[in-house]
């Protein structure tokens, strides 16, 4: 789900577009995130961003897809992120 690396956290997460809200689910099998934006023309995508630099009070251009930008499945790359950061976001991710 979380990894670290040179270049910043790489989050693994699956999407599920058009939800009735915004929100993180955590499933065995790893974090979903509900989107209420439609996964036409990348509004998906961009909602994701979105919610994502909201949640993790990161700004959104640090926040890259590196894989899944027609998929539900997604990896994504977070940038410019120091030690303080880091840990706000694990502490985020695991009390969800």
């Amino acid at each position: 789900m979380l990894k670290e690396t040179k270049d910043g956290i790489i989050l693994s997460l699956r999407i599920s577009p058009n939800a009735s809200k915004n929100g993180f689910i955590k499933e065995e099998t790893g974090l979903k995130v509900k989107i209420t934006a439609q996964p036409i023309d990348g509004k998906a995508n961009k909602a994701l961003i979105e919610f994502l630099s909201k949640q993790f009070k990161v700004p959104k251009s640090y926040f890259e897809i590196l894989k899944g930008e027609t998929s539900k499945d997604k990896t994504i790359l977070i940038k410019n992120i120091d030690s303080e950061k880091m840990e706000f976001l694990k502490d985020l991710l695991n009390n969800i």
